[in-house]
């Protein structure tokens, strides 16, 4: 696969490929092929191979409004770890060859872009908050006068998602988002055009005065929308309009606070044509992925995030975004541990809606992909309060996924440990669900990709085997050629179906 960018000059577009030497197909690892950067010529058709970054994996590039010359990062191998543990950025100036090195990038970083200040250019791209590879997203700045890396969002409520052009910033702010925009004088952020609910995938003009990206907002479908930097953002088409004819669940904004203060915000989604005066319902919680992302106030579709499709079975639905998520800057994104303060973050917003009258106790479930699948499975393992449990991908044994997931060094700097650092006992093995199977009551359907790279199938065969041995009723579901995401259709609309006859048992049916 190849990504081209038309460059300035009209005969001319960068094109990334792989490169098809210099990799061994038959050595374990490397054959996801190492991507060059090649310059087609239009006019002839001829293609220039720059002998430049050889060794490396040209990962992105961003050209300079005006042309000429290109930001490009680089990383050790295509796969993300270790690839994304080390990237670097480069300048390449297309017309002479010349190549100028900008240093070591921050860990994962991307979407890069330019920008212009009193003392010259600059590239900027979002990254992990330096130094730790579990945390919140920043922007970082590099300016070509010194090409000293800096953070241009510390202290900042809110998350980076995207750059774009005119020095825009797409962020996540709590349930919403919003495009900010960068001061060149004073190099801060602040907001220019508030966003209701989901927003991705920001693009703009060369001088950031047009925007566009996708967007969904409690009952709107994902649709992009394009206009005005500052507004109105008008839809530029309608993905889904037979969604419109549908009545859905009423999305009502909750505020709460943490057994600490911390101040949290979560989704309720109740049946349709329902009210609060209407419960106690059955409740399913489902807990989002990550665990740096989050719930925004959206249209939930989705297989492995069903909230729509369950309140219309009857169930209100709960979607809590605890600590460690996105949405409220890099300090709310490091707070506490996984399977600690978060879980009880989530058990706090229960009991508040237990004790509001909107959610039987008797009439529990959780839900959750991913690393909502990791927290469902750690919920039965701590509590027998859920009378049913839905694992989607989700891990059982942090030691085992930091061995064996694409994402390794992340995944043990989330679990706390690897199993190579001695014979314990290890931080990850207090943090993995698979420790408290014993204690396991509860009802679980655990569903997985048979292709699964990020979180391989021996999570989901681990918890599997844990609760065969301890006679827990469970039923394990594999769907073939998926990965971390199910894709086909038919298994969309089975997981789908699975998940209604699951939870409807919280009801009798």
């Amino acid at each position: 696969m190849s990504t081209c960018l038309p460059l300035a000059d009209p005969d001319t577009v960068a094109v990334l490929s792989p490169d098809p030497s210099g990799n061994d197909p038959w050595v374990w690892g490397e054959a996801a092929r190492l991507d060059r950067l090649r310059l087609l010529d239009l006019r002839t058709g001829a293609v220039k191979t720059p002998d430049v970054f050889q060794g490396r994996h040209v990962a992105e590039l961003a050209e300079r409004p005006g042309g000429g010359m290109l930001a490009i990062l680089t990383q050790e191998s295509a796969v993300p770890d270790p690839g994304e543990l080390r990237p670097r950025l480069h300048l390449f100036d297309t017309a002479t060859g010349e190549v100028r090195e900008l240093g070591a990038a921050a860990v994962s970083a991307r979407s890069l872009a330019w920008w212009e200040g009193p003392d010259g250019w600059h590239v900027a791209y979002v990254a992990r908050t330096p130094p730790g590879l579990a945390g919140g997203n920043a922007v970082m700045d590099v300016a070509l006068s010194d090409g000293e890396h800096r953070n241009l969002t510390e202290g900042l409520p809110v998350c980076p998602l995207s750059l774009a052009p005119g020095g825009l910033a797409l962020v996540a702010d709590g349930l919403d988002s919003a495009i900010y925009r960068l001061d060149p004088a004073t190099r801060k952020f602040s907001e220019i055009l508030p966003l209701k609910g989901l927003a991705l995938w920001l693009t703009a003009g060369a001088d950031g005065a047009t925007v566009a990206m996708a967007r969904s907002h409690a009952h709107e479908p994902l649709s992009v929308f394009a206009g005005p930097v500052h507004g109105p953002l008008v839809r530029r088409g309608d993905t889904a309009p037979e969604l419109r004819a549908i009545e859905w669940g009423a999305h009502e904004r909750l505020s709460y606070r943490a057994q600490d203060g911390l101040e949290l915000d979560a989704l309720l989604i109740l049946p349709p044509g329902r009210s609060r005066q209407d419960g106690p319902f059955s409740l399913v919680t489902i807990v989002h992925s990550g665990p740096y992302a989050r719930w925004a106030d959206q249209l939930l579709l989705q297989a492995h995030e069903p909230a729509q499709w369950l309140a219309a079975d009857g169930h209100a639905v709960f979607l809590p975004n605890p600590r460690r998520g996105m949405g409220h800057g890099h300090a709310f994104a490091t707070n506490g541990i996984i399977g600690g303060q978060e879980w009880h973050d989530v058990l706090t917003g229960i009991d508040l809606l237990v004790e509001q009258g909107v959610a039987d106790p008797l009439r529990l479930g959780i839900a959750g992909w991913s690393h909502g699948g990791y927290l469902a499975a750690w919920a039965v393992g701590h509590t027998d309060r859920f009378k049913r449990a839905l694992v989607i991908a989700g891990i059982s044994d942090w030691g085992m996924l930091a061995a064996t997931g694409e994402l390794g060094a992340f995944e043990s700097a989330l679990g706390g440990s690897t199993g190579w650092e001695g014979v314990g006992p290890h931080p990850h093995d207090e943090r993995s669900p698979i420790s408290y199977a014993s204690a396991i009551r509860t009802p679980v359907l655990i569903v997985h990709g048979a292709e699964d790279t990020n979180v391989p199938l021996s999570q989901a065969q681990f918890l599997h085997r844990a609760l065969r041995r301890f006679e827990v009723e469970h039923e394990f579901v594999v769907y073939p050629r998926e990965g971390h995401i199910i894709a086909e259709r038919n298994h969309r609309i089975d997981l789908l179906r699975r998940t209604r006859a699951w939870f409807s048992r919280l009801n009798g049916r």
